[in-house]
């Protein structure tokens, strides 16, 4: 009797604790910068490649963020993605590689 309590307990729980973990919406996503600007595909990707910089640089200044607010959505995220991506995955083949005798 008690575990059919107990069970839908835990699992409403469980569904509250990982929805409140969902992120927010952007409310600046699609709206211009200050200079009519909104960041794309390409300064995703260009962003993905600074990040290590960009994070490490953040940590010590106001002014600096890793990823661009005003951005139009899925293509910016994309190419932020891809060129994290392209970042991260170098230490991971290199240690995949056979080493020689």
């Amino acid at each position: 009797m008690k575990n059919k309590i107990i069970l839908p307990i835990v699992l409403i729980s469980l569904v509250i604790f990982l929805y409140s973990c969902f992120p927010s919406g952007n409310p600046a996503e699609g709206v211009a910068d200050d200079f009519g600007n909104t960041a794309g595909f390409l300064k995703g990707l260009w962003h993905g490649f600074i990040a290590p910089f960009t994070f490490f640089v953040s940590l010590f200044t106001d002014g600096i963020h890793m990823y661009e607010v005003h951005n139009n959505g899925g293509w910016y995220n994309f190419g932020f993605v891809i060129g994290a991506g392209i970042i991260f995955s170098g230490s991971g083949r290199a240690s995949k590689m056979k080493k020689r005798a």
